[in-house]
């Protein structure tokens, strides 16, 4: 242990000696928090503003706390944080203070605890965090839908279980992947309803011990609504956990979004190929075009996992209050954040640069995937469906025994299974009868896909400017 030394701190009075340097280094989280400044800085000059309603510091204290955080503002915009030797972001912003305003610093914190500072700045942070990622997401949504528009006429085997199923639309496979992200920007919007709430004043735990105006900070920092229970407000991190959760669950849909143009990149489909710009070389094979811009979305999903359970494992064994176990809580987050500010980005480029082999989806189309069609025509017949699969399986059957594909089975062989099936392959239509029959609402039909992407277009449309 070493004694107490002249740097500055929120804490020690009662200490004889100082942390030692090992309990110095695990306790500092400067090199994480720092990035709070902005918000530490704002919700600072609002509990000045507080603190002078109702008379703690008079109008000139006031005025001169609120210039000397500017200043103190303007510092840290030019690095001052850069090899600071504070504890944390608190403790540098008070200090720098102390350097520009003196003694009369020392009334800021009045009242007003880091329980409930560092909840207030962490929420300020997210709401920011959170309005970009909406951004992001809805420029991903907004590529995906222009792609879809020009993708209406490709058809290519639509796939479940890795086996070709029934022919789609290249634009709904698409929008398969757009809708997600509509899911997403409302689970972000409903978390931020609860990110929202104000925990200052809430003091260490039982509320602050000045009569500050709650409802004056709110406003002044744009909360919508203030924390009903200090003991709640400084030991919830529901909403890190919350948009963690939001953001594994993007990571999932970025996840999948990635791994089904991985195959439709390689040469055994050929459905899409990446532009130089979002492709990567081997350093061995010169051939070589891969599609690491969706390898590593697809990896860093599982890290955005790992930031979600890493959170929700720290808090599982907390009682009520604020327990320095949550000091982790913005190394996670802020990973998160910034895992996701890198990936969304990329993937839209990569989208938006996508060229699409019409050709080679269309080759890929297997007269097997019609087998549905037959049995859809055998019901019109009159037969029922559970009678008419079974007679088309054996039709099925018949081809793969013959070799030759389920619409030139000879129409004597089709008529001997059941009479209706030799005209039910007469009536087979193309490619596009066929996805042209799946026309419910959902579906991949013309009319169904021309209707999703005039809707999702509304759903990821830049709000209106004032």
């Amino acid at each position: 242990m070493s004694p107490q030394s002249d740097v500055h701190q929120m804490w020690g009075g009662r200490f004889a000696l100082g942390p030692s340097e090992a309990l110095d280094a695990l306790n500092r989280s400067l090199p994480v928090d720092h990035r709070l400044w902005p918000q530490d800085v704002v919700a600072s000059k609002a509990w000045v503003h507080a603190l002078g309603r109702v008379g703690v510091v008079s109008p000139a204290e006031e005025a001169q706390l609120e210039n000397g955080l500017d200043r103190v503002a303007d510092r840290l915009a030019d690095g001052a944080a850069v090899g600071a030797p504070d504890e944390d972001v608190h403790t540098l912003v008070e200090r720098l203070l102390y350097e520009e305003v003196g003694a009369v610093a020392g009334k800021l914190h009045t009242g007003r605890s880091r329980n409930d500072q560092v909840a207030t700045d962490l929420r300020l942070w997210t709401l920011d965090a959170i309005d970009q990622l909406d951004a992001d997401l809805a420029s991903l949504g907004r590529t995906l839908v222009a792609k879809a528009k020009d993708g209406v006429d490709a058809i290519l085997p639509g796939y479940t279980h890795g086996q070709r199923a029934q022919p789609v639309r290249w634009a709904y496979v698409l929008l398969a992947h757009a809708w997600p992200l509509v899911r997403d920007r409302q689970r972000l919007a409903d978390a931020r309803r609860r990110v929202a709430e104000l925990p200052l004043g809430s003091g260490a735990l039982a509320g602050s011990g000045f009569p500050v105006d709650r409802v004056l900070l709110k406003e002044a920092l744009g909360f919508r609504a203030l924390s009903a229970n200090g003991l709640d407000a400084t030991g919830d991190r529901d909403f890190v956990a919350e948009v963690l959760f939001a953001i594994a669950l993007i990571g999932t849909h970025l996840s999948r979004l990635g791994a089904e143009l991985i195959s439709y990149a390689s040469g055994e489909f050929g459905f899409v190929t990446l532009s130089d710009a979002f492709s990567t070389g081997s350093s061995l094979m010169p051939q070589k075009r891969n599609p690491d811009v969706f390898e590593l979305a697809r990896g860093k999903a599982g890290r955005l996992l790992g930031d979600l359970v890493a959170l929700l494992t720290t808090l599982k064994g907390l009682p009520a209050g604020y327990q320095k176990d949550l000091q982790e809580d913005k190394a996670l987050l802020f990973d998160a954040c910034d895992t996701l500010a890198v990936v969304l980005p990329a993937v839209t480029g990569a989208i938006d640069t996508l060229a699409v082999n019409a050709e080679r989806m269309a080759a890929a189309l297997d007269p097997a995937m019609r087998a549905t069609d037959l049995a859809d025509l055998l019901v019109e017949a009159g037969v029922p469906f559970r009678e008419s699969h079974g007679l088309v399986g054996r039709l099925v059957r018949e081809a793969e025994k013959a070799r030759v594909p389920l619409d030139k089975v000879p129409h004597v062989v089709a008529a001997g299974i059941h009479p209706a099936l030799g005209a039910a392959l007469s009536q087979l239509g193309g490619w596009e009868d066929s996805v042209e029959s799946r026309a419910t609402v959902g579906g991949a039909s013309r009319a169904s896909v021309e209707g999703q992407i005039d809707e999702l277009r509304r759903a990821f449309s830049p709000p209106a400017t004032a």
